[in-house]
C-alpha cells in the first residue's frame, strides 16, 4: 500500500505530542455479492472500502483519527489530528520499522475476483434450483454468493510493519415452505477463508437441499411445549450459545472494564469438568481465521476454559494495559473506521467422550435443538434468549416429532455448569458477529452437548 519510510514519518507525527504507542492501520477491501430471488438475479453488488486509521496511546488514554486520503500528506494530517487530541505537549521521538513476515496458514487457490459473474450465478442457480425442486411446499427461494478480498497494513511505533490478505467466500441459501397456511424458513450458509475452491468441498445442491429440508420439516411441525427440561443441542451452530452467552464475557472489552460475569475469576472452576472451550484463529482456512490480528499480533490458540477451569481471556493491546496482561492476538475491527477491540475468531467447545446416541438416549423427555438460530444476550449478566430453528421432542431416549417456536432461555454462567455430556464430533458454523468494533466473520462450534436442565420457551 505505502512504503515503510512513509509509515515511519506518519508514526513520527502521531508520536509528536508524547504518545507512548502509535499505530497506523490501512485497508483496501473489495466486497462482491450476487443475490438470486426466485431463481432470477436480483442484485449484483460491488463495494470498495479504503482508508486509514491512526491510533495513539498515553497510559490508559487512547485517541483514534481516520481518513480516506491515503496520500502521505493525508496520512500525516490524520496523524497530527490524533496527536493533538491526545496532548498539547511536544516530544522528540524516533521510529524505525522492520517488516515482519508471517506464514500464511490459509492458502488460496482461486481468487474470486478473477472469476466471472456467470460462473457464480451458475452456482447460485444450482443451489436455489435444488431447493425449489425439493418439494411443492417450497414457495420461495433466495440465494447469495459473497466474496471478500480484505488487504491490511499495520505499522506501529514498536517497530512493526506487517501486511495480510484475507479472502473469504460464502454461499447462503434460504427457502420458505408453506403447509396449511403456515410458513417456515430454512437456511444453510457455509463459508470459509477460501476462494472459489470452496466449492470443491461444498456442493451447492447439498446447500439447497438442507435449506429446503429444514423449511418443510418445520412448516409441518407443531408448537414446542414450554417448561424446564434437559436439552440436547446439536453440533455446529449450536455453539452460538457459548459464543454469545459466555464468549463475549471473556473478551477484554468486557473484562477490563469490570463488565463481565467472569471478572477476576482466572483459575476458578466456572463450568462442568466436561467443558473445554477454545478460541483459535490459526485453524487453516476457517471462516474466522486470521494470520495476524488488527494490531499486528500473531493469531494463536487460546484455551479459555480447560476441564471447567477458567484459564484465559481474549485480550487486545489497550485491554492488556488495563488488565496487566499480554495481548492474545484477539484484536479485530470491521474496517479502518472502527476502533479495534478484543473479539473472537473460531470459538468452540472441544470434543468430549460421549456418543451422540448416548446423549439422546439419556433423556427420558426433553428437546433436541438440532439447529440454533439468533437471539439476544446481556454481556454483563450472561442472560440469553435464543431461538431454535429446528427442534424435536425426545421421548424415552428417542428423537420423535419435530416442533417449532422453541427457544432456550438461561444464563451463560449457569448453563456451562449444566453441560454434563459432550459428544465426539466437532462441527463449526459460520456467522457474522456484531459488537463495538463492527461486524466481523467468526466461527462458532461444538459437538453435540447435553444441558441437564434449561428453560425452554414455547406454547
Amino acid at each position: 500500500m505505502i512504503s515503510r519510510e512513509i509509515c515511519e514519518r506518519v508514526l513520527l507525527a502521531a508520536s509528536s505530542t508524547g504518545a507512548d504507542y502509535a499505530e497506523l492501520f490501512m485497508e483496501d477491501t473489495l466486497d462482491h455479492s450476487i443475490e438470486l430471488v426466485g431463481g432470477k438475479v436480483d442484485s449484483v453488488h460491488d463495494a470498495q472500502t479504503a482508508g486509514a486509521a491512526v491510533r495513539v496511546f498515553l497510559g490508559l488514554r487512547s485517541v483514534m483519527a481516520t481518513t480516506v486520503d491515503t496520500s502521505e500528506e493525508g496520512l500525516i494530517k490524520c496523524a497530527r489530528r490524533a496527536a493533538e487530541a491526545l496532548s498539547e505537549d511536544r516530544a522528540e521521538v524516533s521510529v524505525a520499522l522492520r517488516e515482519r513476515l508471517f506464514g500464511d496458514r490459509h492458502p488460496i487457490k482461486t481468487v474470486p475476483g478473477g472469476v466471472g459473474n456467470r460462473e457464480k450465478i451458475d452456482i447460485l442457480r444450482e443451489a436455489c434450483g435444488t431447493a425449489g425442486g425439493y418439494s411443492d411446499k417450497i414457495v420461495q427461494t433466495t440465494g447469495s454468493l459473497l466474496d471478500v478480498d480484505h488487504n491490511i497494513l499495520i505499522a506501529t511505533s514498536e517497530g512493526l510493519y506487517a501486511r495480510d490478505r484475507q479472502i473469504r467466500t460464502r454461499l447462503s441459501v434460504s427457502a420458505v415452505a408453506e403447509i396449511n397456511g403456515e410458513t417456515q424458513t430454512g437456511g444453510c450458509r457455509p463459508g470459509a477463508r477460501r476462494g472459489m475452491e470452496l466449492f470443491d468441498r461444498v456442493n451447492p445442491k447439498s446447500v439447497g437441499l438442507e435449506a429446503a429440508r429444514q423449511a418443510v420439516t418445520m412448516a409441518g411441525a407443531g408448537y414446542c411445549p414450554a417448561g424446564v427440561m434437559p436439552v440436547a443441542i446439536g453440533n455446529g451452530f449450536g455453539g452460538v450459545i457459548f459464543h454469545e452467552a459466555c464468549g463475549h464475557s471473556l473478551e477484554a472489552t468486557s473484562v477490563a472494564y469490570g463488565n463481565s460475569q467472569f471478572c477476576g475469576r482466572l483459575g476458578e472452576k466456572i463450568a462442568n469438568e466436561k467443558v473445554t472451550a477454545i478460541d483459535d484463529g490459526t485453524l487453516p482456512n476457517e471462516w474466522g481465521s486470521i494470520n495476524i490480528d488488527d494490531e499486528g499480533t500473531p493469531s494463536r490458540r487460546n484455551v479459555l476454559i480447560e476441564k471447567g477451569v477458567l484459564k484465559s481471556y481474549m485480550i487486545d493491546k489497550m485491554g492488556g494495559r488495563r488488565m496487566g496482561r499480554e495481548p492474545t492476538g484477539s484484536a479485530r475491527r470491521q474496517s479502518f473506521s472502527y476502533v479495534t477491540t478484543s473479539r473472537m475468531t473460531n470459538t468452540f467447545i472441544a470434543p468430549g467422550d460421549d456418543r451422540d446416541e448416548d446423549i439422546i438416549g439419556s433423556i427420558e423427555y426433553g428437546l433436541y435443538a438440532k439447529e440454533m438460530g439468533g437471539g439476544s444476550v446481556n454481556p454483563v449478566t450472561g442472560e440469553f434468549n435464543f431461538a431454535v430453528n429446528e427442534g424435536y421432542i425426545i421421548r424415552n431416549g428417542k428423537i420423535c416429532e419435530p416442533v417449532r417456536g422453541a427457544s432456550l432461555v438461561g444464563k451463560g454462567s449457569e448453563v456451562i455448569q449444566k453441560i454434563d455430556m459432550v459428544g465426539r464430533e466437532l462441527k463449526c458454523g459460520q456467522g457474522m458477529c456484531g459488537s463495538s468494533s463492527g461486524s466481523i466473520p467468526t466461527n462458532v462450534g461444538q459437538p453435540m452437548i447435553r444441558v441437564s436442565s434449561i428453560t425452554v420457551g414455547g406454547r
